[in-house]
């Protein structure tokens, strides 16, 4: 039977926040500019989400786009922001940092989980770029975060599919593997059956206006409640 699964909506401004909060969803993902595949969101909509949203409210914590190898400046901005996003009362960080060769940077990713904590750290899709995707699973677990974001190394979730499936296998309940990339209510079904995840994770976007749509979110919804 498979275990009754959950949602998390990735949130690139208030309106899809509260979209998600409305039906369903039950928690997002606040983040900047969807173009660079998010950012870490301004402080002033971070304090914004607290008065409208009472589902559980996790922050990206990612100075730029592009790679996930980073400075030291950015890095101690990482570390500023999580304190700074802590006293927001948010509910957990979303962030994930990767050593010049694609390997896990074990001691700034631990200084970091140590900052948050206790909040609960999600590994992101850095994890899709990793050269050993297994022992970058015992890695992140020794780590201390709690789920990582993955579409399983591929360019969606769909197509990641198998390695999805392995690595919730190898994962054990030891760590929440959450598919994110490209997933909608015309494949979500299929990839929890394949899967066995009890987490995904989308933005419900289908148009231009990068906004999540209600009826995909109700959709999605329905899909994992089955």
């Amino acid at each position: 039977m498979i275990q009754k699964a959950q949602l998390e909506i990735a949130c690139f401004n208030l309106q899809s926040a509260l979209i998600a909060q409305q039906n369903g969803a039950h928690r997002v993902e606040l983040c900047d500019k969807m173009e660079e595949g998010g950012i870490t969101p301004s402080i002033e909509m971070v304090q914004e989400s607290a008065k409208l949203l009472t589902i559980d409210r996790y922050v990206m914590i990612r100075p730029r786009g592009g790679n996930f190898v980073y400075s030291s400046v950015e890095f101690q901005q990482m570390k500023t922001q999580i304190t700074q996003y802590k006293n927001q009362g948010v509910n957990g960080f979303v962030f994930g940092i990767l050593t010049a060769n694609n390997h896990i940077d074990l001691s700034r990713n631990k200084e970091l989980v140590a900052q948050a904590s206790p909040l609960p750290c999600t590994f992101h899709r850095a994890f899709d770029e990793v050269l050993n995707p297994f022992q970058s699973l015992e890695e992140i677990i020794d780590c201390n975060f709690q789920t990582i974001l993955t579409s399983g190394q591929a360019q969606n979730a769909l197509e990641g599919i198998s390695l999805l499936s392995q690595l919730v296998k190898k994962a054990n309940g030891r760590i929440t593997i959450m598919p994110g990339g490209g997933l909608r209510s015309s494949n979500i079904e299929k990839i929890q059956q394949e899967t066995q995840a009890s987490f995904f994770h989308s933005s419900a976007i289908i148009d231009p206006q990068n906004i999540a749509n209600a009826i995909e979110i109700k959709k999605m919804i329905q899909m994992l409640s089955v």
